[in-house]
């Protein structure tokens, strides 16, 4: 492997030059961090390719899911001098194409080349360069990204804001289990512990400990709509969702359409991007049209038991445009509404100044919904936790 000479000052501006482009492909990588990669990278000598990349991932990664990203890119990065001058001139276009082609992860993907739709290829507009997926944006452009919908973004700024939106919290409210725990606050004693502390006091008893109920988060229904007018948040929103709910012990992910497709085991998968390619690859009615209520019959059909016991937070994501039968539309979610605990509806129509539910799936899905929320930008998708709290309280 040739990582440059350190006299000379290539090494530096080689790791430097990997610095950025690990930025671009969304790893949050500082100069303090860069700087402890070259510390790193001579500490352990430039002999083995190995070493060093093991030593500049202990200093460069923080997160789980971007090990597998730093480690491809590292190989593609340092595989010759010349990939690494083309990544050095900051990635130019004509560069890019000259690089050889591989089988490379997604994120690895979009820091060499512009990113691609969710569904199909997008070519970036003379005006989207303007925009640097890079930590080099200011504080007003980062303002103004989190509060312009997402439908009116550029490609490069829709990419900026994806990356933004999957480090959202979104914690879930937790409600009483039937399990219980010791604890000092509960209606019940704990027998067992009573009798513990009254041996050690000699059969006195000086102390009642009780027993309190345990705290769960509640499980989590999600249903995207992934129509054509849903196109440019279906994407983004389901990035968000994976990386919010990572650490959800219940959450069941499905995406509707024409008709409905579970994506439950792509939301199993660690990296955010390979949830995304298994998402498009396994959704078949990608910006068609929506027809919720035979989606909801496929649910109650094939999913019921998704659905446990009247405690599932359902989060219905749409725009509410529905082609499919009223009626049919509100059997469904009058069953839903029997069979969950709250029934909420995020609409990126909010966006719009007196927006009113007319159209008629819309209408019937505002009788069932117990509340309805903003998700059409970065500032609704952070207020987003604390308006769910509010809900489950009301």
């Amino acid at each position: 492997m040739l990582l440059g000479d350190s006299r000379s000052g290539k090494l530096a501006d080689n790791i430097t030059g990997f610095g950025r482009a690990l930025r671009r492909a969304g790893v949050r990588v500082d100069s303090a961090r860069i700087a402890l990669a070259a510390e790193a990278a001579l500490a352990v000598g430039l002999e083995a390719k190995a070493d060093v990349s093991a030593a500049m991932e202990a200093v460069m990664v923080s997160r789980e899911q971007d090990r597998l990203v730093f480690r491809e890119l590292f190989d593609v990065f340092f595989r010759n001098p010349e990939v690494a001058q083309k990544l050095l001139s900051q990635l130019l276009p004509s560069a890019e194409g000259k690089a050889e082609p591989s089988k490379r992860r997604p994120r690895v993907r979009e820091a060499l080349s512009p990113q691609k739709a969710f569904g199909h290829q997008a070519k970036p507009k003379e005006e989207d360069q303007k925009v640097e997926f890079d930590a080099a944006m200011t504080a007003s452009d980062l303002q103004r990204l989190k509060h312009a919908d997402f439908n009116a973004l550029s490609a490069t700024e829709y990419r900026l804001v994806e990356r933004l939106a999957r480090d959202v919290r979104l914690p879930l409210p937790y409600v009483a289990s039937r399990r219980m725990r010791p604890g000092p606050a509960g209606a019940r004693l704990h027998w067992s512990g009573v009798m513990r502390h009254a041996v050690r006091t000699g059969g006195e008893l000086m102390h009642l400990p009780r027993m309190q109920r345990r705290e769960q988060p509640l499980p989590l229904l999600v249903l995207v709509d992934v129509s054509g007018s849903m196109e440019r948040y279906a994407r983004l929103l389901l990035a968000f969702l994976h990386a919010a709910t990572r650490r959800h012990p219940r959450r069941d992910v499905f995406a509707f359409g024409t008709q409905l497709t579970d994506l439950t085991p792509a939301f199993r998968l660690a990296d955010t991007d390979e949830m995304l390619a298994h998402a498009s690859a396994a959704i078949e009615d990608f910006a068609g049209g929506t027809q919720l209520g035979e989606s909801l019959a496929t649910l109650r059909h094939h999913h019921a038991r998704r659905l446990v016991g009247r405690r599932t937070l359902v989060l219905v994501i749409t725009d509410g445009l529905d082609t499919g039968e009223p009626q049919a539309l509100n059997d469904e979610l009058t069953w839903l509404g029997r069979h969950s605990r709250r029934l909420l509806w995020l609409n990126p129509l909010l966006r719009f100044d007196g927006y009113a539910p007319v159209a008629r799936g819309a209408a019937v899905l505002s009788r069932h919904a117990q509340g309805m929320l903003a998700v059409h930008n970065l500032s609704k998708l952070e207020d987003l936790a604390g308006s769910l709290a509010s809900l489950m309280k009301a």
